[in-house]
C-alpha cells in the first residue's frame, strides 16, 4: 500500500510541515474560546472546547510522527533535513503548551481574579498572535523554494518574521504587567491557587515565545 505521507513529499516536502503548523495553531487559536467559557464560569463550554485542543494535538502529533517516520535522508532542495525535524519539535511544543494550559485550567476550575482579568485575557490574546503569525510565516515556504531563497520573497518573509520578533514582545510586555499586578494581591489568593497561576501565566508567555522561535528557525534556514 502507498504511504499518503511519502506520497505527500513527492509533492512537497514543505506541505506537510505546513499541515503540522497549522494543526499547532488551531490548538493555541482555540484557546480564546476556552478562555471565555472559564471566565464566565461555563464549564461544559470550556471541556468541551479544551476536548477539541487536545485532539487537534493528537493529530498534531500523528503528523509529527510520520513526519519524523517519512522525511527523506537527502531532499532535492536547500533546506536540510535537521533544520526541518527542528521546525517540527518547535511547531509540536506550540500545540502542547496550548494543551497544558487549557487541561490546568480545567483541572482546577481556575478562576483569574477580578484585578487581573483583563490583564490575563490581553496576555492569552498577545500569545495567540504570536502563534498565527508563526503560522503566516511558514505558510510562505512554498513561495521561498520556488524563488530559490531570494529576491522580493524573501524581503516578504523578513518583514513577517519581524512582525513576529514584535508581537512576542508585546506578549512579553503583557506577561511582565500581569505578574506585577498578581503580585500585588498575591496575599489575598489562596497560596495553591496563587502558584497555578503563576504557572498557567507561565505556560501562555511559553506559547509566545516558543512561537516566535518557529519564526527564528525559519530566518535561519534563510541566512544558509
Amino acid at each position: 500500500m502507498k504511504n499518503p505521507v511519502s506520497e505527500l513529499f513527492g509533492k512537497s516536502p514543505i506541505k506537510p510541515l505546513q499541515e503540522h503548523m497549522l494543526l499547532a495553531a488551531n490548538c493555541a487559536a482555540r484557546l480564546d474560546v476556552f478562555l471565555t467559557a472559564t471566565l464566565n464560569g461555563d464549564w461544559q463550554e470550556a471541556e468541551e472546547t479544551y476536548n477539541a485542543i487536545r485532539e487537534l494535538e493528537h493529530q498534531a502529533d500523528h503528523l509529527k510522527r510520520e513526519l519524523r517516520l517519512n522525511m527523506p535522508n537527502s531532499l532535492f532542495m536547500p533546506v536540510p533535513r535537521t533544520d526541518l525535524l527542528d521546525l517540527i519539535s518547535l511547531q509540536d511544543k506550540v500545540a502542547n503548551i496550548a494543551r497544558d494550559i487549557a487541561g490546568i485550567m480545567l483541572g482546577r476550575r481556575m478562576v483569574v481574579p477580578t484585578a487581573i482579568e483583563a490583564d490575563f485575557v490581553d496576555l492569552l490574546t498577545s500569545s495567540v498572535r504570536v502563534s498565527e503569525q508563526a503560522l503566516v510565516a511558514i505558510n510562505e515556504l512554498d513561495e521561498l523554494l520556488e524563488s530559490g531563497f531570494k529576491g522580493r520573497e524573501i524581503d516578504i518573509v523578513f518583514e513577517m518574521i519581524r512582525t513576529l520578533d514584535d508581537l512576542e514582545k508585546d506578549a512579553d510586555r503583557s506577561e511582565r504587567e500581569i505578574r506585577h499586578k498578581l503580585l500585588a494581591i498575591e496575599k489575598d489568593i489562596p497560596p495553591i491557587d496563587a502558584m497555578f497561576l503563576y504557572k498557567v501565566i507561565d505556560n501562555i508567555g511559553e506559547l509566545a515565545n516558543t512561537s516566535q522561535r518557529v519564526g527564528s528557525r525559519l530566518l535561519l534556514l534563510l541566512a544558509r
